[in-house]
């Protein structure tokens, strides 16, 4: 559906070229200083700006360390997780980074190269559509949006800066997945019609939360961002966020997305026409809005499907793995485990197996090269968007409770006004996301 910021067919324009870099307003009412061309790659050794540390942020914080990069900034707005981001980067480079509660300190700084965004996932696009309006190139974690609206403003985002953004689909740069997918696109188990993908794990109650003063060690205001303001809750920080509408969304989005992106990328497709969404919550009596119990299927214009399995509180998956998925061909299967993939005939029989080396720091390489080069990263923004938009449009079926029908264009939702209406969301006043 077309919004204020910019119409599906200016989107579409982006997407197709990136245009010539200018410095422009940043989003957040920051502004980028003009002077500074938006054009260059990052410096010899690069310096980044971390935007949440107490999870992913200080694994990521490590990646880059060892990929050769700097950590100028540890943003923050968990006083406690900042203090400890500290003591981790002092503890593996000379440079004391700068420490803040607020982002946008990095963006100001002309002498910081990389934005890599580790906050909730209601942050995830505007804070890189930031970055990418203040001149830095970005790494976003996954889901790189928090709905679908913001997907597309981030890629447009990023090619209208001339900026390298890539989302954390760590995958997509492992090399025996990289390899598994070389021998399904080559035809070596024939041609693929289906990929099934699951995540299961066993999740605890996670109770009814009080509304409660704020903790003296947190930001809230800054912690919500462009959320609109709701009451602290003492059940919300620094997790159960994924599995409230406002701020996450839920198992899908959270590590379905890992299992799609890499079911999508293997057979070749774009965006379903078709999505069913099946389950519902049904393992604890709290506060969890998000399902527990989701079987999703999309249908794509080449006679070809993905399914997804997440269960929240059984965790056994398919063939006795938590996470993984595999590919069907009329010659036989490949199936990823872990960072490797075993490969079947069509008795079942396992006629080949490899071991492979995952982690974070291959996938940082691989998008600090790109920052060098200026060519587009393994995990690139638009295929994040694309692989993203699956885990949003699972979640929108199963929200209004029927079969949505979408575009092969841009996988936007065709007929259902109810549905659509859940393209975007609302924004604290003044803060809506919006390409430079």
């Amino acid at each position: 559906m077309p919004s204020p910021a910019i119409d599906r067919r200016s989107f579409l324009q982006l997407v197709a070229a990136a245009t010539a870099a200018s410095s422009l307003p940043a989003t957040l009412a920051l502004v980028a200083d003009e002077t500074t061309p938006v054009s260059k790659s990052a410096a010899e050794i690069p310096v980044v700006g971390i935007m949440g540390v107490n999870g992913r942020g200080s694994a990521l914080a490590k990646a880059f360390m060892t990929a050769g990069a700097q950590v100028g900034y540890i943003a923050d707005v968990d006083e406690r997780a900042a203090a400890k981001g500290l003591e981790l980067v002092k503890g593996q480079q000379q440079l004391a980074p700068t420490i803040t509660d607020d982002f946008r300190r990095i963006l100001d700084d002309k002498a910081i190269d990389i934005l890599v965004v580790a906050a909730p996932n209601h942050w995830h696009a505007p804070a890189a559509i930031a970055g990418c309006n203040a001149g830095k190139h970005v790494y976003v974690e996954k889901p790189c949006s928090h709905n679908p609206h913001e997907g597309e403003l981030a890629v447009a985002a990023a090619r209208k800066a001339g900026r390298i953004v890539a989302m954390g689909s760590q995958r997509r740069s492992w090399t025996a997945i990289q390899e598994a997918i070389g021998k399904i696109h080559a035809g070596e188990i024939g041609p693929v019609h289906y990929a099934r993908a699951w995540y299961n794990n066993r999740r605890p109650n996670i109770g009814h939360g009080v509304v409660e003063t704020p903790p003296s060690w947190l930001n809230w205001k800054l912690w919500q961002g462009p959320a609109p303001e709701r009451p602290f809750k003492n059940n919300l920080v620094h997790y159960n966020w994924h599995w409230h509408w406002h701020y996450g969304n839920g198992e899908l989005g959270n590590n379905g997305v890992h299992a799609l992106d890499v079911a999508r990328w293997g057979l070749g497709v774009d965006f379903p026409i078709e999505v069913t969404s099946g389950g519902g919550k049904y393992r604890h009596d709290d506060d969890q809005e998000t399902p527990d119990t989701h079987l999703v299927t999309f249908n794509f214009p080449q006679k070809k499907t993905v399914s997804w399995e997440g269960l929240s509180w059984s965790p056994l998956g398919s063939m006795a793995n938590q996470f993984g998925v595999s590919f069907h061909g009329e010659e036989g299967s490949i199936v990823i485990v872990d960072a490797g993939y075993k490969v079947f005939d069509l008795k079942n029989k396992e006629i080949g197996a490899v071991t492979g080396e995952g982690g974070d720091v291959g996938h940082v390489v691989n998008f600090l090269k790109c920052t060098k080069s200026l060519e587009l990263p393994p995990a690139d923004i638009l295929d994040g968007h694309k692989s993203t938009l699956l885990c949003h449009l699972g979640n929108i079926a199963h929200r209004v409770k029927r079969v949505l029908t979408t575009s092969e264009k841009d996988g936007s939702i065709v007929g259902d006004e109810k549905a659509a209406a859940l393209w975007k969301r609302e924004y604290r006043e003044g803060m809506e996301p919006k390409v430079g």
